[in-house]
């Protein structure tokens, strides 16, 4: 497997890119990495997903209701898929409810 810095580094489009591209860049490549040759996850694949790769966001969230709700539905057996779209929506409804979202927007931006 190629590491993510060096897949980023191949894609040309992203040359100067802006750190927020990156970013979304990265997650993009994680996913396909993970995804099946139709470009989905399933659902067990996301959780796991998720905990590997999100943990510092999902930390400490689990004893609140909407985070069960979500893992809740990764965690039917059904063999629903997620694509693309679904899984950046989980992260950016994890990411909100995060308390490590809390202790970004508290890092100083000036010197």
């Amino acid at each position: 497997s190629i590491p993510i810095a060096k897949q980023l580094a191949s894609i040309k489009g992203l040359g100067k890119s802006s750190d927020l591209e990156k970013a979304f860049a990265t997650a993009a490549l994680v996913y396909n990495n993970s995804a099946d040759p139709e470009g989905k996850l399933s659902k067990a694949e996301t959780k796991s997903l998720l905990q590997t790769q999100f943990g510092g966001f999902i930390r400490g969230q689990e004893n609140k209701p909407k985070y069960q709700e979500i893992i809740s539905a990764l965690d039917e057996e059904l063999e629903n898929k997620i694509d693309f779209e679904d899984f950046m929506i989980l992260l950016v409804s994890l990411t909100l409810m995060s308390d490590l979202l809390q202790e970004i927007k508290n890092v100083k931006t000036t010197k």
